[in-house]
């Protein structure tokens, strides 16, 4: 039974793309299913399926999901609707862990592909990406460099050096888990390994990415890496900026989540307690800063100072010596640096293996 709520392309509708004026019956059965969830940017939806349909790699599907959002996603993904391969799927806000699992239960393919609505493919993202996979059984996700562009002072790579401790272009579960091996969120993975990991974790409200692929690594295998820009993440001016404290809890729970699925031998145990350490100290340094912003900058200077060790450098060695002396600049030069490390913008040496680099 055809469910009502997904829109399909009319099958007599001409295409414009000079890729898809075959008939139905000469595609190619997709190979990968990429998956837009497009909440709040209907205005640059067509960017990023502009870029799917520029593909050099042709035997794909895509859903577009809504997931309620208060834009007219559905206008702007009308005019694509003539492609047979894209779909449109409305819903009710659930959020985006929630929007992605219902888009990929929409699709066939056996692999999955990110791409999030205001985000682009280059060319040839899923060219390289598909028969990487299709061509190593032991890969459980496949990931890239992308250029980061938008609202931040210069665009900028994801990832500027070596990616993991063996040959840079694959990484290990402990990679993963302690981000030497960064992930870009426009990755690829298989359909059996998600379905078997039980997909995105619609309960995580933090981190949900980064807690997939660790879920994903758990199954053995490794992570492989192109060392090439095939991605461009925009960051937009009227987006949220990464709350520094909820993405520490979230890295949390994940952690936590991977050493009960630990088997008790697997030398990934020290690890994962030694990151839990490090994000809770993290933790109370942010909390630190955050009271100083509130206004208790007795209380907040009193912890920061007590958590000192960190944090070093001769920045941050000045900042305490100013503070010593000028204690109520401590509040508009914290301030500052909040701002200055929202989503996107070019990371300062504090926790950056904490960062992530998603949606």
């Amino acid at each position: 039974m055809i469910d009502p709520t997904v829109s399909r392309a009319p099958a007599r509708e001409p295409a414009h793309d000079a890729d898809i004026d075959k008939p139905a019956a000469q595609i190619a059965p997709p190979r990968v299913a990429v998956i837009v969830p497009a909440y709040g940017v209907a205005h640059l939806l067509g960017e990023a399926l502009r870029s799917l349909q520029a593909q050099s790699f042709d035997a794909w599907e895509c859903v577009v999901i809504d997931d309620g959002a208060p834009d007219n996603v559905a206008g702007a993904v009308r005019p694509f609707l003539a492609d047979p391969r894209i779909r449109f799927v409305p819903t009710a806000n659930r959020g985006v862990s929630a929007a992605r699992n219902r888009a990929i239960s929409e699709t066939t393919a056996p692999l999955i592909a990110l791409l999030d609505g205001d985000d682009m493919f280059d060319t040839h993202y899923l060219a390289h990406m598909v028969p990487l996979l299709e061509g190593d059984r032991d890969i459980r996700l496949a990931t890239c460099n992308a250029l980061i562009f938008g609202a931040i002072p210069r665009e900028r790579h994801c990832f500027a050096g070596k990616q993991g401790s063996g040959d840079g272009l694959t990484g290990s579960l402990a990679d993963v888990l302690d981000r030497s091996f960064g992930v870009y969120i426009g990755s690829t993975f298989r359909r059996a390994d998600f379905d078997a990991v039980g997909g995105f974790d619609e309960s995580m409200a933090q981190s949900e990415d980064f807690d997939l692929w660790v879920r994903l690594m758990l199954l053995g295998g490794h992570a492989a890496y192109v060392d090439e820009v095939l991605g461009h993440y925009r960051v937009r001016a009227g987006s949220a900026s990464s709350n520094a404290g909820r993405m520490l809890l979230g890295n949390i729970k994940v952690y936590e989540k991977a050493r009960a699925g630990l088997a008790p031998d697997r030398p990934e145990h020290s690890l994962i307690n030694r990151l839990i350490a490090d994000s809770l100290a993290a933790l109370r340094f942010e909390h630190a800063i955050d009271r100083v912003i509130d206004g208790d900058t007795p209380g907040g200077l009193a912890e920061l100072r007590a958590a000192r060790h960190q944090v070093s450098g001769p920045v941050w060695r000045a900042s305490y010596a100013t503070w010593r002396l000028f204690p109520h600049l401590a509040r508009p030069m914290l301030r500052w640096r909040r701002r200055a490390h929202s989503r996107g913008a070019q990371r300062a040496s504090l926790f950056t293996r904490f960062a992530e680099v998603d949606s």
